[in-house]
């Protein structure tokens, strides 16, 4: 497990993975199973983070929930963790190839049949749902130049009271440093601004991992 929390010296990281709900053996065997993409690995979430989001689904009650971006499946693994025995998460992604990673850890941790994974474009998938205020949980960990669109979508699926949370929000620490014109910074500063400044919902930047912006949907 790579340390993701920039801000932490690796002795503190250990400590704080080593006093939270640890990974059990099958997150640790997805970990695993994800290190055969090498430097595209990094992209799998922390285990903090993971065990962050299938606490907050039980908090708020989650049955249904929305993820975007779900690479080897260790996020959906870990929010379907935290829904009630009837709920659903719609995991949208665009490879056949890194989804089918986590499908067997699905399977072995019993909430397979909670997912429904959705091969296309995220915009349409969402498009194409019933446009009613029913999900109570959404994460968005993809393309970062769609973010506001992906957020301007989940308005209209999202129950007031219910969360969405945003990935990669810190970027490396890149976001503070105004020195770095790169494409990536510049869509990620300016959805930090634009949610910050969102009346329609409460926010909090959490310095989890790379940086999990969470807003509340009023």
């Amino acid at each position: 497990m790579s340390n993701k929390s920039l801000y932490l010296p690796e002795d503190v990281y250990a400590y704080l993975v080593a006093h939270g709900t640890p990974p059990d053996d099958i997150l640790r065997g997805l970990i695993h199973a994800t290190r055969q993409f090498g430097e595209d690995a990094v992209m799998q979430i922390a285990p903090e983070q993971g065990a962050f989001m299938t606490i907050l689904a039980k908090l708020i009650g989650a049955r249904q929930a929305i993820e975007i971006g779900t690479f080897t499946g260790y996020s959906a693994l870990c929010t379907a963790r935290g829904l009630s025995d009837d709920g659903r998460l719609i995991c949208c992604d665009m490879s056949e190839q890194w989804t089918s990673v986590g499908k067997p850890f699905w399977k072995q941790a019993g909430i397979a049949d909670k997912i429904d994974l959705r091969i296309g474009p995220a915009l349409d998938t969402l498009a194409a749902l019933p446009q009613a205020r029913q999900f109570d949980m959404a994460f968005i960990d993809a393309d970062k130049v769609n973010n506001l669109h992906y957020v301007e979508a989940l308005t209209h699926l999202i129950r007031p009271g219910g969360v969405i949370l945003i990935d990669n929000t810190l970027y490396s620490g890149k976001v503070a440093d105004l020195s770095d014109d790169s494409e990536n910074v510049g869509d990620i500063r300016a959805f930090n601004d634009a949610v910050a400044k969102d009346d329609r919902f409460d926010c909090v930047m959490l310095p989890i991992a790379d940086g999990l912006t969470m807003l509340r949907v009023k």
